[in-house]
């Protein structure tokens, strides 16, 4: 995960990993045939990353600590997405350019993601609108992760997550 990070999907090799990991690369090989394996194992392994936060996001009584606790995880990374950007959007916007069954695994990354939020404006009574206030948080969050990489400022996703707790307050 954090190879294809730092360098991408595609420019990660097989020989990359196995040297990163300190072992032959036939054992990488024993355990993933393809690299299509390991980019199933990546998404899978940030489905897992994903959920295990949202379950605990979701321990939260009031809906709009619950959203809040989504914004605070991007605040919380700030100094990483000025590095290199969201790791997941990163992975997905790669992912999606070649297409195929692997960006398709990848899409519910933020899929479930985005279910989860909307579910979060749907306990606050937003009901139809709901939908498209989750898509608002998503992307506003996402849209400032490369922003805040282009300038090398994690002040930006301070600033944007400033603006979006006032906004959830607001609702």
């Amino acid at each position: 995960m954090k190879l294809t990070y730092r360098h991408g999907f595609g420019a990660t090799a097989l020989a990359d990993i196995a040297e990163e990991a300190e072992v032959p690369l036939g054992n990488v090989y024993y355990y993933f045939k393809t690299k299509d394996e390991i980019g199933a194992a990546i998404v899978d392994q940030r489905l897992a990353h994903s959920r295990a936060q949202r379950a605990e996001w979701g321990q939260a009584e009031d809906p709009k600590d619950r959203l809040r606790a989504f914004v605070r995880m991007t605040l919380d990374n700030r100094d990483t997405l000025a590095r290199g950007g969201c790791p997941v959007g990163s992975l997905c916007s790669e992912l999606h350019k070649d297409g195929g069954p692997l960006a398709n695994q990848a899409t519910k990354i933020f899929a479930e993601l985005l279910d989860w939020l909307e579910s979060q404006f749907q306990a606050l009574g937003k009901g139809a609108d709901s939908r498209g206030l989750a898509v608002h948080l998503l992307s506003a969050l996402q849209g400032v992760s490369p922003l805040a990489q282009s300038f090398h400022d994690p002040g930006l996703v301070a600033q944007e997550a400033s603006r979006l707790n006032e906004w959830i307050r607001t609702l």
